[in-house]
């Protein structure tokens, strides 16, 4: 629920990470996807080092590892290059996306081992306990038209069930209404470029209740803001070149948001999480 006319400060400050590339509890190793509670604890998936860990508000100095943290593997203690990871409050567990698989977590203390929830998984919808899913988006191949997609790497479903796409190497991010066989270009699809009409290897996307789309523009360091109908987007945070400054970016992936407002990016190649608080 984020207001119409809202800005944010354009110098992150840094709430997880930030000490270098590491697998030490104040460390993070390309950090991808990532979940902001509503008590502003973030939850990484902490690419290759294999593990979910956890931060606290107020607490910068170390993180928790709450999942995985056993090297690469295929068991069902360990993790393999986790990508993404949400908070599932019914179950108080987290869902986790690595390799082919999506898995759940219990964060209740002692859990050493995870749920297989979906293995050799596609873009599909899943009722929990299915075993085939429903093909939602894409599924015709590799390539550009309305039915394709090329590299999908981020989604996001809003309430009347519309999928949104990150479609890296389209360059662009795609709607699939529920039912659709063809995808409606929301942002970008202009080729890769730096233009505010153009997106370079879009990964991580929310959004808003007022139908405004936020996406990591990943190799152009930026977030990009685009309302509904809009013909280009704007540059809410980042944009500064790729670097380590507070208000510039090296590679974000990952974009949340929490009940505030805030934004938290997960700075890929600063081995970093950027909170950038709502004005």
């Amino acid at each position: 629920n984020i207001p119409a006319n809202a800005t944010w400060t354009q110098n992150g400050v840094t709430v997880a990470g930030g000490n270098g590339e590491g697998d030490a509890t104040n460390q993070l190793n390309r950090p991808f996807g990532l979940f902001a509670d509503d008590d502003q604890t973030v939850v990484i998936a902490d690419h290759r080092n294999q593990r979910i860990i956890q931060w606290k508000n107020g607490d910068t100095t170390n993180g928790q590892v709450v999942a995985g943290g056993k090297g690469e593997g295929n068991g069902l203690h360990q993790l393999n290059y986790p990508t993404d990871v949400l908070i599932d409050k019914e179950t108080d567990s987290l869902i986790i996306c690595e390799g082919i698989r999506v898995v759940r977590w219990s964060r209740r203390s002692g859990t050493t081992q995870d749920e297989i929830l979906i293995d050799n998984i596609d873009l599909r919808r899943y009722q929990l306990g299915e075993k085939n899913g429903t093909l939602v988006a894409g599924g015709n191949g590799r390539g550009d038209g309305l039915n394709q997609l090329n590299s999908p790497r981020y989604l996001f479903v809003n309430r009347q069930q519309n999928v949104y796409v990150s479609d890296r190497n389209n360059n662009r991010v795609v709607k699939w209404v529920e039912g659709a066989i063809e995808g409606i270009v929301i942002t970008g699809g202009e080729g890769r470029g730096n233009a505010l009409t153009q997106l370079h290897s879009p990964q991580g996307l929310f959004v808003d209740t007022l139908d405004r789309l936020y996406v990591a523009d990943c190799y152009n360091h930026r977030v990009m803001r685009w309302t509904q109908g809009a013909k280009q987007g704007t540059v809410i945070v980042g944009g500064k070149g790729s670097g380590a400054g507070a208000n510039q970016f090296a590679v974000p992936i990952g974009l949340s948001v929490d009940r505030h407002g805030n934004l938290y990016v997960a700075d890929c190649d600063n081995h970093r999480v950027q909170r950038f608080s709502i004005e």
